[in-house]
């Protein structure tokens, strides 16, 4: 089993996933205060409530998108499992080609999202991973990553309307029961999911003329499952998509590494 960390702007996904298959998942709030002992004690107490013991963790890997807190959790880490641990970007393989104007900006999330895709779906494919923003991965039919969009999340969205409409209160996010509101509450809840997923239809639609070609498209990230289902268009549904990334990223860099050794 390997220890597999994606870094968010609002969440701090930790799994164990071994052979494809994720044991256990939890998130931690993303709070750029805390100090390396106290991500040491969040990972220790998530292997202890999935009484996970560290010396059956052969290593881990991180992605991320928050720099200012990478290094804390890495050392976190490699503090209870007792392994060093990969980060993608520092002299890591990312395992798929990247024809982008700088491949070098490209989130370590989105290459662990694409790399997963590539092996276990038709291309070519695009990807949205729903959190705090929205973003569009394509993969073109040779398997080389093209490029995509960054769009604001529904959390961004949602937050932005509310501070900038003084009569519109904080709402919950959750199912609307039509898409014509009877009241401010569900007029803003069906406003928000709907627009959101008519957005992902639209892009979908947009890539496919300018890709020129019919894509395989698929939605992982926290918030997929609160739009995905009211989408027109055919989206599959992969919430442990990024962490099957990182570990073939873990592994074919393993590989790579006891290859040069020898």
């Amino acid at each position: 089993m390997i220890l597999a960390i994606d870094i968010g702007n609002t969440n701090i996904v930790v799994g164990g996933i071994d052979n494809k298959k994720v044991l256990f998942v939890e998130r931690l709030s993303t709070i750029r205060t805390k100090t390396e002992l106290e991500y040491a004690i969040d990972l220790k107490n998530i292997m202890d409530l999935h009484d996970i013991r560290p010396d059956i963790i052969e290593g881990g890997i991180i992605s991320s998108v928050v720099p200012q807190i990478t290094k804390a959790v890495e050392l976190a880490a490699e503090k209870i499992i007792h392994c060093q641990i990969m980060v993608i970007g520092k002299g890591i393989d990312p395992c798929i080609e990247i024809q982008i104007d700088n491949p070098s900006q490209l989130g370590s999330d989105l290459i662990a999202d694409a790399v997963a895709g590539l092996k276990e779906y038709h291309l070519p494919l695009a990807i949205f991973d729903m959190g705090t923003a929205n973003t569009v991965c394509v993969v073109d039919t040779e398997g080389v990553y093209r490029g995509g969009m960054i769009y604001p999340g529904i959390g961004v969205s949602l937050e932005s309307l509310t501070s900038h409409a003084s009569q519109l209160g904080g709402i919950g996010l959750g199912n609307p029961k039509q898409i014509i509101g009877k009241n401010t509450a569900d007029c803003m809840e069906s406003g928000i999911i709907y627009s959101s997923a008519a957005a992902v239809d639209g892009i979908i639609d947009r890539i496919k003329d300018e890709f020129g070609s019919d894509l395989t498209v698929v939605a992982t990230g926290g918030l997929a499952k609160k739009i995905i289902p009211y989408c027109r268009r055919h989206i599959i549904i992969d919430e442990y998509l990024l962490l099957k990334g990182l570990e073939i990223i873990y592994m074919k860099n393993l590989s790579y590494g006891k290859n040069k050794e020898k």
